[in-house]
């Protein structure tokens, strides 16, 4: 499912116009990535967390130039799901559907 999917699926569940779910949408994604810059993670119960993680430094190599290279540490952002969110998808993601009545 693509955005736009997701966008025209919340619409129609909803009743509210696209264009509001279009603006929702991005706003939540705006407020979440903002957050993570910052260091701030963000829970939301029943669903997940997106959070922060710590990648410790490595040396690495240059494939072309041959030569070790140092990656410093640093934080990439990730996602945690929720108990209850695994579990549906343990339970209904063999047969391909999580909607309900399918």
């Amino acid at each position: 499912m693509r955005k736009a999917d997701l966008i025209a699926e919340i619409a129609e569940k909803t009743g509210i116009a696209k264009v509001d779910v279009l603006v929702t949408l991005e706003a939540f994604f705006k407020e979440v990535k903002e957050s993570l810059a910052e260091g701030e993670n963000v829970y939301i119960r029943g669903f997940g967390s997106f959070v922060t993680k710590k990648r410790a430094k490595k040396i690495g190599r240059n494939i072309k130039k041959n030569v070790a290279i140092e990656i410093p540490e640093h934080y990439i952002p990730a996602f945690k799901p929720s108990k209850v969110f695994v579990e549906m998808v343990k339970e209904n993601g063999k047969n391909g559907s999580l909607k309900e009545g399918k």
